[in-house]
C-alpha cells in the first residue's frame, strides 16, 4: 500500500485531499504543528504526527518532516497551505522515490509575492491593476490618483488588508507593503491543477458569504466570465513548466474584464468543486489526468456561515440574516460525510487551537489559523529555510 503525507490537517481542503487519496488506496499520514485538528479523527487518516511549527524553527520543522518521510516510507507529499513555503524547499533532499506535488520553490515564492506576481502578469500583457511596493514612486502616484488598497506583499487570508480613498496619506513606506489600485467590480476566484505546464482542470467560483475577505460559502461559475478567467490562466501559465495547484483572485470590472489581484500557488477551497475520485486519481500519477467537476455547484463551511448569519442578525440586517441562514441550511457542507462524520461533529473542539487565540487574544480566525505556518509572521531568512541537514 502506498503512503501519502499531507503537510497540514487543520483545514477542510486537507481533509478533502486525505479522503481522495484514501479512495485510491493510499495510507494517509498528516503532519501538523497542532496537536488537535480537523483531520485527526477522520477514518481516512491512518496516522497524525505533531511537528514543530515552521515559523518557530524552520530548520527543526524541515528536519522532522524529512525524518517522517523516511521513517514512514512516504511515496507522495502534498502541501496544503502556507506551509508549502517550507515544504517545497526540501525537494532536493527527498529520497528518489518520493513525489512532492508542487512547483519549484523559487517559482512558488515569486508567484506568492504579490508585487512580483503582478509584474509577471503585466509582462505577459495580461490585465491587472496598477500595483507597487509602498516605497516606490509608482505607489505614491497610485495613492494620489485613485482609491487604493494596502496589503502585505507576503500576506494571506485577507489579513491586514486596508481600503483607502484617493489622496489618503500612505502611513507606511515599507517595501513589504503593496499598494494596489482599487478596481470596482465582483470578486472571482479560480483553482487549477497543472502538471509539467499542462492544465489538468480549472474551476472558477465566487463567494456568496464572506468572513472578512474570505469566502465561506462559494459557488461555481460558468459562462462568459468563467471563460475569460480560464483564458487568462492559460496565457499566464504557458511556458512556465508549473506543476501543482495554483489559484488566482480577480476583480471583474464594469466591462466584464477579469483583473488579477493576486496569486496563491497552492491549494484553495476550489478543490471541493472536483470529485474525490478524480482528484485522488490525478494526484496518484504524473500522467495527464483530467479532473471531473463535482455535481454540487455550491459549497459552504456551515459553522462559519451560521456565525456570519448571526452577525447580520445582531447588526440589524434582517434581510441578510435571512439570506445567510437560508444558505446555511440548504447548501452542502465541505466537511460533512456520512461515512466519515466525526470531523464535522467534533469540529468545534478540534478547532480549539484556532479558536483559543482568536477568543483570548482578539485576533481573526485567519491569523490564528496561519500565524505558525505563513511567511507573513516569519523572520526566517531564505537561507535558513532552504538549509536543511542532509543527514535528516
Amino acid at each position: 500500500m502506498p503512503t501519502a503525507l499531507i503537510t497540514l490537517g487543520r483545514l477542510p481542503k486537507a481533509l478533502a485531499v486525505a479522503r481522495a487519496l484514501r479512495m485510491q488506496g493510499y495510507r494517509v499520514i498528516v503532519a501538523e504543528p497542532f496537536a488537535w485538528h480537523l483531520s485527526r479523527v477522520s477514518r481516512d487518516v491512518a496516522k497524525t504526527v505533531q511537528l514543530p511549527a515552521p515559523n518557530d524553527d524552520a530548520g527543526a520543522y524541515q528536519q522532522a518532516l524529512l525524518a517522517l518521510i523516511t521513517q514512514e516510507k512516504v511515496d507522495l507529499v502534498v502541501p496544503i497551505s502556507e506551509e508549502a513555503h517550507y515544504v517545497l524547499a526540501i525537494r532536493s533532499r527527498l529520497p528518489p522515490q518520493v513525489t512532492l506535488f508542487g512547483p519549484d520553490v523559487e517559482l512558488y515564492r515569486t508567484l506568492a509575492d504579490k508585487a512580483a506576481f503582478i509584474d509577471s502578469a503585466l509582462q505577459k500583457t495580461l490585465t491587472a491593476p496598477r500595483s507597487a511596493p509602498a516605497d516606490s514612486p509608482l505607489a505614491a502616484t497610485i495613492c494620489e490618483t485613485s482609491d487604493y488598497i494596502t496589503k502585505p506583499i507576503n500576506g494571506c487570508s485577507g489579513i491586514d488588508v486596508a481600503f483607502h480613498r484617493a489622496g489618503d496619506v500612505l502611513t507606511s513606506k515599507s517595501p513589504k507593503l503593496l499598494v494596489q489600485q482599487t478596481i470596482e467590480g465582483e470578486v472571482v476566484s479560480s483553482l487549477s491543477m497543472i502538471k509539467a505546464g499542462e492544465i489538468q482542470a480549472s474551476t472558477v467560483y465566487q463567494g456568496s458569504v464572506f468572513a472578512g475577505t474570505v469566502a465561506i460559502c462559494f459557488e461555481r461559475l460558468t459562462g462568459d466570465i468563467a471563460d475569460k478567467v480560464s483564458q487568462w490562466i492559460e496565457t499566464f501559465v504557458k511556458d512556465m513548466n508549473y506543476s501543482g495547484f495554483i489559484a488566482f483572485d480577480f476583480i471583474v470590472d464594469a466591462s466584464g474584464t477579469p483583473q488579477a489581484i493576486e496569486c496563491n500557488p497552492r491549494l484553495t477551497s476550489g478543490i471541493h468543486f472536483f470529485t474525490a475520485e478524480s482528484l485522488g486519481a490525478a494526484l496518484s500519477t504524473s500522467k495527464n489526468t483530467p479532473l471531473t467537476p463535482h455535481i454540487n455547484t455550491i459549497w459552504q463551511w456551515r459553522y462559519s456561515t451560521l456565525t456570519e448569519a448571526y452577525a447580520a442578525l445582531f447588526s440589524g440586517d434582517f434581510k441578510e440574516f435571512g439570506r445567510r441562514i437560508g444558505l446555511c441550511w440548504k447548501v452542502s457542507d465541505v466537511v460533512w460525510s456520512r461515512r466519515d462524520p466525526l470531523p464535522f461533529l467534533l469540529m468545534t473542539p478540534l478547532s480549539w487551537p484556532i479558536l483559543k487565540p482568536a477568543l483570548l487574544e482578539g485576533i481573526s480566525l485567519g491569523e490564528a489559523c496561519q500565524r505558525d505556518i505563513a511567511p507573513l509572521w516569519s523572520e526566517t531568512s531564505t537561507e535558513a529555510v532552504t538549509s536543511v541537514d542532509n543527514e535528516a
